[in-house]
């Protein structure tokens, strides 16, 4: 049974959503503060955070700030809706997806367990992925670059081995989404493109050259072998 620890100061949602995916197979606990909230994500007692950004204490981009500083473990951050800014920030500092309030429970359960599938699909990996100067183990999720190694979260370790598997080819963001996030891509849906972001600001360039090209209008290329400009 997947524990799952809910950080938000609305009591009565935490009662309702523990009710709700209790029934679902999940075993759920809840902190209303940000302090709190933090010490319980550090605990590893739990394989998956859900984390309102408004909270008592320490605002929720802090604790998730705190959190990805000492812990890969998967954060999902819940969103009023119109604070786009505060959503593409907290997928900047690692969180691994978002929903806007108010949501359908169903929804989030739907989400929750695409995270923890994926999380179970890289435990599964075992042979590494190299292209160029990139290397990925799925055995021990580690990235290094030139040989040395790069901090990445799971989503986007997910991520950068689909694009090094189809190295060459473009691969377009409704596979990413669908692939990485486990769901099909809404309308204004930029998760995937921010945590491409991310990873191209972590991986840099080669030889002058971005190692993903966006492709406008299809999707992103991991390049085979950057050529001079």
């Amino acid at each position: 049974m997947d524990r799952v620890l809910i950080i938000d100061d609305d009591i009565e949602l935490c009662q309702l959503l523990a009710a709700r995916m209790s029934g679902e197979g999940f075993e759920i606990d809840a902190v209303h503060d940000g302090p709190r909230g933090l010490e319980r994500a550090l605990s590893r007692e739990h394989s998956l955070v859900v984390l309102d950004l408004m909270l008592p204490g320490m605002g929720g981009l802090d604790v998730l700030r705190r959190v990805r500083e000492q812990s890969p473990i998967p954060v999902l951050i819940l969103t009023a809706r119109g604070e786009d800014i505060d959503r593409i920030l907290g997928l900047e500092i690692g969180a691994d997806d978002y929903l806007p309030k108010p949501f359908n429970p169903r929804e989030l359960i739907a989400r929750i367990r695409a995270i923890l599938r994926r999380s179970v699909r890289l435990a599964a990996g075992t042979h590494p992925l190299i292209v160029g100067d990139l290397r990925l183990d799925p055995a021990s999720r580690e990235a290094r670059l030139q040989g040395q190694l790069i901090s990445i979260t799971s989503v986007e370790f997910a991520l950068l081995e689909m694009l090094m598997q189809h190295a060459g080819r473009i691969v377009t963001r409704e596979e990413l989404t669908e692939v990485v996030l486990g769901r099909k891509p809404g309308p204004f849906d930029r998760v995937i493109d921010v945590h491409v972001s991310n990873i191209r600001k972590k991986l840099g360039t080669s030889q002058g050259v971005e190692r993903i090209k966006a492709i406008r209008g299809s999707g992103y290329l991991f390049v085979l072998r950057a050529e001079p400009k």
